[in-house]
């Protein structure tokens, strides 16, 4: 019997889901045990534009009580916070709260962290002006999700949602980083249709693709239908 060459399809399709896998579980433990390098790795996969991607949605952001959800290394909340907002934060990573807590105490603010999963939102209902979440790769698909945000917020309120970056320069390096971001989730092409179940809930939807000088990142907002003004 002739033996599979290690570079046959097979071989090579075994080597790239062992690939993805083990990609795919480090950037687990960079978000838990290895948070403190978070904002390095970031850096570099988003060859030095992450933070600005996360800063393009301020203008969105109207408050004055908004809600964070996955907050990580906390640069939102403390652009927030400077801000004069409201601000409460829900990650479920110990290691980023810590993070985040010691960055706000530390700027004299008022820490409102959460440890918690944004399918089970600790907080009443109607108890927020706005939900904001960037790049929320793990739950950007789930209903359950959506259906808490609207749960917390306030007739007309807004969820404002970062949710793919994509990196377009050609060069070399560019192009490199825009297939590790494809790899690890960041960059999923976009359908709209995947906006239809969150509509069922209530939410009137917006998108836009903002421009980077090399990048691009996708900007939905969803709106809070006031059920008691549809009913009338």
């Amino acid at each position: 019997m002739q033996q599979r060459s290690s570079s046959s399809p097979a071989g090579v399709s075994s080597l790239k889901r062992i690939f993805i896998a083990s990609l795919r579980l480090f950037f687990i433990l960079l978000y838990h045990q290895f948070a403190w390098t978070y904002d390095l790795v970031a850096y570099v996969v988003s060859l030095g534009a992450w933070k600005s991607w996360v800063q393009v949605v301020l203008p969105y952001l109207k408050g004055p009580r908004v809600l964070e959800i996955g907050f990580g290394p906390g640069h939102l909340q403390t652009s927030l916070h400077g801000r004069g907002f409201i601000v409460f934060g829900l990650d479920e990573s110990a290691q980023m709260s810590r993070i985040t807590y010691r960055k706000l105490m530390r700027l004299e603010a008022s820490p409102k962290l959460v440890r918690g999963a944004a399918r089970h939102l600790p907080f009443a209902g109607r108890s927020f002006d706005q939900v904001v979440m960037t790049f929320p790769a793990e739950f950007l698909y789930d209903k359950a999700t959506y259906t808490e945000i609207h749960r917390v917020l306030l007739p007309n309120g807004s969820a404002v949602l970062l949710p793919l970056a994509w990196i377009t320069g050609r060069k070399p390096l560019e192009r490199a980083a825009a297939w590790l971001n494809h790899i690890i989730g960041e960059a999923s092409a976009w359908d709209e249709s995947v906006l239809e179940p969150i509509q069922q809930l209530g939410f009137t939807t917006h998108w836009e693709m903002l421009d980077f000088p090399s990048s691009k990142v996708l900007l939905i907002k969803l709106t809070r239908q006031d059920n008691s003004s549809m009913s009338r």
